[in-house]
């Protein structure tokens, strides 16, 4: 891991142990695995071998004229998708118009 043994790896931790407190350390370790977690998930989308599904939700969300780069879509609706009452919202929009082209 970038070289480093244990016993570097070890010194860190102290370390860091050291400055945060250890009261501290789960909450920075947690911040920290949600920030990779969304990284993964921006990486994924942007990813050019996405699935089929998403590929048609994205023609779908270009055929607007007035609608923004699909990056820029992209990034607006993983900030809107933080809060939960959007969250939820999208959620049913979503099984509406599943049960729409059921229907149809």
């Amino acid at each position: 891991m970038f070289g480093l043994g244990p016993t570097e790896l070890i010194i860190i931790a102290v370390i860091i142990l050291l400055i945060f407190g250890a009261k501290r350390l789960p909450g920075i370790g947690k911040t920290l695995g949600e920030t990779l977690k969304e990284v993964r998930n921006i990486k994924k989308e942007i990813d050019p071998k996405e699935t089929v599904e998403k590929v048609q939700d994205d023609k779908e969300a270009t055929e607007d004229k007035d609608s923004p780069s699909s990056l820029e879509a992209k990034i607006v609706n993983g900030v809107l998708e933080q809060i939960p009452g959007v969250r939820k919202f999208k959620n049913i929009k979503k099984k509406a118009e599943k049960l729409e082209k059921m229907i149809k």
